[in-house]
């Protein structure tokens, strides 16, 4: 009897033995994989402050489920994490408080002292420095390995927001004041003030670049933002959004009056592409491409309320824009620049910032 009936049996019999591995690997393999993109994507939560209660709102994004109301105290102001999400640290006016918290328990595990009514801190990517403006006229520099006040740092008039360089070197300081004076700080030099960028009004909520080479800050009476170079240390553009906000009243605060209420410019973020940048005024959002130098207006949306924080995810999936007025957090869907769904907040919901969690939390 020839053998290569015999040699064709075996290989075809192996080759349906190794297609039928094949296909148990695929079946093992691929819900294994869809289970951890889950997983990474269900990692990610949504902490959301409210100014005028005493918690925080924590969402699991995708399915946007509440996992928690976290009580740290009255008024809590500023958010903040480091690159690899060990702590959140929130600042408390009613206080005058930093809290450290952990981010795996949600539990809050140590709490300094700090100046008369913290604002919007920033925090150094490598978890080292935190910069907490204070109603007292100062920046309060903490070290936060070593959990102690180490400088404070003048600027006067009203410290309320702070932006840190993602190579941790570079702190920009935007108290709100007529000056409209941002101050610049080397924090590689002991802290040090090495200069000043001046803008047209009182400084509001600002945004830097990935390079840290550009700094877009909302000031009061304008409907837009304008663009300072780092590098210089001068505005280098004025940006305009589309449309208006009502009747524009020429006198402190700056800002307009609508059959809606007071409004003003008060929350801008770059997309995590650095492709565009979100800014919202009063109920509306304006998005503009960062690609050229007029940075034109890419898209216009309407809000259900008054837009006051904005925030993303690490991916750039979803913004997340606090409504002061109506209690809720609106979900926008990035890439069709939807609102796709409105979370529900405490009392006058403001700074927010998405966390990325280890798989171990609760």
């Amino acid at each position: 009897m020839p053998l290569y009936p015999i040699r064709e049996f075996l290989l075809l019999r192996r080759l349906h033995i190794q297609l039928k591995i094949y296909r148990s690997v695929c079946l093992l393999v691929i819900p294994i994989l869809l289970f951890s993109t889950n997983l990474s994507f269900a990692a990610q939560q949504l902490w959301q402050t409210n100014s005028n209660g005493d918690d925080v709102y924590v969402y699991r994004i995708g399915d946007w489920t509440l996992l928690d109301k976290l009580v740290v105290g009255g008024h809590p102001h500023g958010i903040a994490t480091a690159q690899d999400n060990k702590y959140i640290w929130i600042t408390v006016e009613a206080t005058r408080e930093l809290l450290w918290i952990e981010t795996t328990t949600r539990s809050i595990v140590h709490r300094i002292k700090v100046g008369r009514k913290p604002q919007a801190l920033a925090v150094s990517p490598d978890g080292q420095w935190a910069y907490i403006p204070c109603r007292d006229g100062f920046y309060w520099v903490v070290d936060l390995v070593k959990r102690q006040v180490v400088k404070r740092i003048w600027t006067g008039w009203f410290p309320h927001n702070t932006q840190i360089s993602t190579d941790g070197r570079w702190a920009f300081l935007s108290p709100m004041g007529p000056l409209g004076t941002v101050t610049v700080v080397d924090i590689s030099k002991g802290h040090r003030k090495v200069g000043k960028i001046k803008f047209d009004d009182s400084p509001r909520p600002p945004a830097l670049s990935a390079d840290g080479k550009r700094l877009y800050q909302h000031i009061d009476g304008l409907f837009g933002f304008q663009v300072a170079d780092t590098v210089s240390r001068r505005v280098v553009a004025k940006i305009t959004h589309s449309g208006t906000l009502g009747w524009f009243i020429p006198f402190k605060p700056l800002g307009w009056w609508s059959p809606e209420g007071f409004k003003r410019c008060h929350g801008l973020a770059l997309r995590p592409n650095h492709e565009e940048i979100w800014s919202t005024c009063g109920s509306i959002l304006s998005v503009h491409e960062t690609e050229s130098a007029q940075m034109q207006e890419t898209k216009r949306l309407s809000l259900s309320g008054t837009g006051y924080w904005l925030t993303f995810d690490a991916q750039g999936r979803y913004a997340f824009i606090a409504l002061k007025d109506t209690d809720q957090v609106a979900v926008v869907d990035a890439e069709a620049k939807t609102v796709m769904a409105l979370l529900s907040a405490g009392s006058m919901p403001k700074r927010n910032l998405v966390v990325s969690i280890p798989s171990t939390s609760k």
